[in-house]
Parts: structure tokens; C-alpha cells; sequence
């Protein structure tokens, strides 16, 4: 699963330029198709490992893609296959919007992965940094469908494979930096050493 995770992780950030150039040379048709030839394996791949009382929930996203990419190879339109990474935010969205109905939101799923025993406190900042994460998602996700809607391919490819991963970046460094602000926890690393030295933890905790 690992293998098929980073093959993921690569068509997302790989697909932004790669249609952009595609659509700069071939039909709309002809790119839907080639992403087709592209993404199946993978689908075929998941429907084969996941669960069986697991495989709608598994196959979800991958056949929402495959019918976007089927409508604009039929059609003969570039706004459906540049609507991918739409559909993307929208399920990351549901995802983390949906943690939020729970006790536990979907950072704090993270959090615990590192920490067993969190204070009332950090999960509340674990709640306020999934809530952040939603509204980058509707913020991507509203731009990116702007750009497809109009056809902006060249503004498209530069939001959605850089602009919108920059973004996350700075959220990510962003939440990282004020955790350790708030909390003053540090680990080993040079980075979290560095930033004990600006925000001293508890006296004999370092």
C-alpha cells in the first residue's frame, strides 16, 4: 500500500503540468484518454487490496476521477479533466470537515500518532489547525475551479502545482511554529532547538 500511496502522492503533483502541456499539443479527447490509461491501474490496484466491507468507501474518490476523465474524453472537454484537482480538495475536505462532528478531528488523529496523551488544550489547537485546513481546501479548491471553468490552463497549472502546495507549506510551518510557541515542547531536531532558544520551555524540560 505504501508503493501505491507514493504513486498517488506523484500523479497529484505531476498532474498540473503534465495536462497543461498535454493541452498545449493535444485534444482535450486525447489527454482524457492518456489519463485514463493512467489512473485504471492504480483503481484496479485499490479495488484488489482494499476490504471488502471497505471497497465503496475505497473506491469513492478513484471513480468520481475516472468519471471526470471519461466526460472530457467524451466530450471533447478540457474543463473536466482540469477539474481534478477540485474533486481532490473536495474529498480532503469532507475528510477533515467531516472529523470535526466527532470528538477527535482529523490533526488530532495525527497528533496521537506521536503523542498518546494530549491536554484539553492541545486538542482544542488540534481542532482550530483542522478547521484552518478546511478553509485552504475551499480556498484551492474555489480557485482551482475558477481557472477551470474559464479555461485558464496556464493560471491553473500555476495555482494548483504551486501556488496551492506553497500554501500548504506555509500552513503546515505556520501551525508548526505556533505549536511550539504555545506548548513549548521540543524534540532533538536543529530546528526545534533552534526555536527553543526564541521560546524557552519549562525550566529543566530541555
Amino acid at each position: 500500500m505504501r508503493a501505491l500511496a507514493l504513486l498517488d502522492a506523484l500523479l497529484v503533483v505531476a498532474y498540473p503540468v503534465a495536462i497543461f502541456y498535454s493541452l498545449a499539443h493535444f485534444s482535450p479527447r486525447a489527454v482524457g484518454l492518456v489519463a485514463l490509461a493512467v489512473v485504471i491501474p492504480g483503481v484496479l490496484l485499490r479495488a484488489r487490496r482494499a476490504p471488502r466491507e471497505h471497497l465503496v468507501a475505497a473506491l469513492r474518490v478513484p471513480l468520481s476521477i475516472l468519471t471526470l476523465l471519461l466526460l472530457g474524453a467524451w466530450l471533447d472537454d478540457a474543463r473536466f479533466v482540469l477539474a481534478l484537482p477540485v474533486l481532490i480538495n473536495l474529498a480532503l475536505l469532507a475528510q477533515f470537515a467531516g472529523s470535526l462532528r466527532g470528538e477527535v478531528s482529523m490533526v488530532e488523529r495525527f497528533a496521537r500518532m506521536q503523542k498518546d496523551e494530549l491536554s484539553s488544550a492541545e486538542s482544542a489547537h488540534c481542532r482550530q489547525t483542522t478547521l484552518a485546513w478546511c478553509a485552504l481546501f475551499v480556498l484551492n479548491g474555489g480557485v482551482s475551479l475558477v481557472l477551470a471553468l474559464i479555461g485558464w490552463t496556464r493560471a491553473w497549472a500555476v495555482w494548483t502545482g504551486g501556488v496551492a502546495y506553497a500554501l500548504m507549506g506555509v500552513l503546515f510551518a505556520g501551525e508548526y511554529v505556533l505549536r511550539k510557541w504555545r506548548f513549548r515542547e521540543y524534540g532533538r531536531g536543529l530546528h526545534d532547538r533552534a526555536l527553543a532558544k526564541l521560546w524557552p520551555p519549562p525550566e529543566g524540560e530541555l
